[in-house]
């Protein structure tokens, strides 16, 4: 993996974090008043990253290396087919 893919990887990883994070603050707010907006929104990015994460994971362990395929098919909740 190059730093170029490992920078862009991480990015990824952050977005997802602020992506979840945003969906989830206003539907706290309806849920309950004793919900903390950042409560939820940490809540929500922490559990959205950590499912990247475990499919990075998994598709490292596979051959011992991440190519752009894997990496994609994590951020997009699909799993690379084999061929």
């Amino acid at each position: 993996m190059t730093v170029q893919v490992a920078i862009n990887t991480l990015v990824r990883v952050i977005c997802v974090f602020g992506y979840q994070a945003m969906a989830v603050i206003g539907g706290a707010s309806l849920i309950s008043s004793n919900i903390s907006p950042a409560t939820a929104a940490l809540l929500a990015g922490i559990s959205a990253v950590a499912q990247v994460l475990q499919k990075l994971a998994a598709a490292f362990m596979d051959d011992g290396k991440l190519d752009m395929d894997e990496i994609n098919a994590a951020f997009a909740g699909t799993t690379k087919t084999q061929n």
